[in-house]
């Protein structure tokens, strides 16, 4: 165990990550050594970022806070800190349930941790972060909150209404970041379609996106968590204009049938998704689609979920994720709807949904082989290089395998690779 040691330990969402590396710059500069790694804790004090968006999730953090009491009681950790989302939401109960947590922070508080640590927290630092992906690769996040009220969601609840940051600091810390080797941006939010309407009375994700992109040293752009009722059409033609803009776009769907979509709250047709879906494919020729849908929310029918899988087939989304409904207290559905549909019939209908989406991405991925393409190198494992394309976002998308030859590759460089093989995610190439 090493003095003046803190241990952050991220759980969750990269949101939750962007949080966990601002204040460890701030720790860094009260004079404190900070890792970032749960396998295995080496200092004094540990804080754990947790998350409490659904039933895994907060499992997932419940157990890495008693994991880490007991290392305390064990007396190999003095101090044990929890902030993020699971705290916000449990603050009273989580204190008395786990009192060898010495302080439990919401989402929003957590700079009165450096305060009872004895540190200030430092104003001018407040774009700086120590960053915990690959140098070459940053989450960058544009907005708290979410004004929207799906009946499922608890995030409206966690963490209150959308609050949009000023466009120049959010430019300022692009910056920042391209100084210090950044290339790639992630931009994240929970609603990115609503960013600015708060702040500057309308939609400014399309201007946002354009100055980014504006930036020397800006490679690539990439968008998550777009919402489809309202989208911002002139993000099309920045999408289209700006070839550091990835042809990539993360937006949740969620279901297909119009008795859902009511049900969930989601204030969007079958039809306005499916002409949403064809003018992306339009005005942005050769763009790649992700989405996350839900099976099994309370009134989903057979018929519901037929016509959820004859929407996936149809589609043939290039990025899809899945999950079962898990009713969350505070929330609509909660509220208003019995969740009687058997979590068998959730898991079936889930495997069966990801079962059909295996084939499309199979069928997609063989369709690349032949094509060159740009891919950027994120690290070395094994025999292989490991990289991703323009279509690709770190830890959820597919990746391309280069093994390793002649050429010694550069970690965070851009490759011009030929795709010679594929498998029913991953890609397999060589660089030219």
């Amino acid at each position: 165990m090493k003095r003046k040691t803190i241990d952050i330990i991220t759980l969750g969402c990269s949101k939750n990550l962007v949080d966990s590396e601002h204040l460890m710059r701030q720790l860094e500069e009260a004079g404190f050594y900070v890792t970032h790694d749960a396998e295995r804790p080496k200092g004094q004090i540990a804080v754990i970022n947790t998350c409490g968006f659904i039933g895994d999730a907060k499992e997932e953090s419940i157990n890495m806070i008693l994991e880490f009491a007991q290392a305390k009681e064990e007396g190999s950790l003095e101090k044990l800190y929890v902030m993020g989302c699971l705290s916000e939401r449990y603050l009273k109960e989580l204190a008395i349930e786990i009192p060898q947590v010495d302080k439990f922070y919401g989402k929003f508080n957590w700079k009165e941790l450096l305060q009872d640590l004895g540190k200030a927290y430092h104003d001018e630092l407040h774009i700086e972060r120590t960053l915990t992906t690959p140098r070459h690769y940053a989450y960058l996040k544009i907005s708290e909150g979410c004004d929207r009220k799906c009946s499922y969601c608890a995030i409206p609840i966690i963490t209150g209404r959308h609050i949009s940051r000023p466009m120049e600091e959010i430019l300022d810390e692009v910056k920042y970041l391209v100084a210090r080797g950044v290339k790639e941006f992630q931009v994240i939010a929970q609603e990115l379609t609503y960013y600015g309407v708060d702040l500057y009375k309308k939609q400014m994700l399309p201007e946002l996106i354009e100055k980014i992109s504006e930036i020397p040293g800006v490679e690539w752009i990439r968008l998550h968590y777009a919402y489809p009722a309202h989208f911002p059409m002139d993000l099309f033609r920045v999408m289209r204009e700006r070839p550091n803009v990835c042809k990539y776009m993360d937006i949740a769907l969620q279901h297909i049938s119009d008795n859902m979509l009511d049900k969930m709250r989601r204030h969007v047709t079958k039809e306005e998704t499916y002409r949403l879906i064809e003018k992306f494919r339009e005005e942005v020729p050769g763009i790649h689609l992700r989405t996350t849908l839900m099976v099994g929310h309370p009134g989903e029918t057979e018929a519901d979920f037929e016509e959820l899988k004859e929407f996936v087939r149809k589609v043939r989304f290039d990025r899809m994720g899945a999950f079962a409904y898990s009713e969350e207290e505070g929330t609509y559905a909660a509220a208003h709807y019995e969740d009687v549909i058997p979590q068998e019939v959730k898991q079936a209908r889930l495997d069966e949904l990801m079962s059909i989406q295996q084939g499309i991405s199979a069928e997609l991925s063989a369709a690349k082989v032949g094509k060159r393409m740009d891919v950027i190198i994120d690290r070395l494992e094994g025999d292989y290089y490991i990289g991703r394309t323009e279509f690709d976002s770190p830890e959820v998308d597919p990746e391309v395998l280069i093994e390793c030859g002649d050429k010694v590759l550069e970690i965070g460089n851009f490759y011009r690779v030929e795709i010679i093989n594929s498998d029913d995610f991953d890609l397999f190439g060589r660089v030219l």
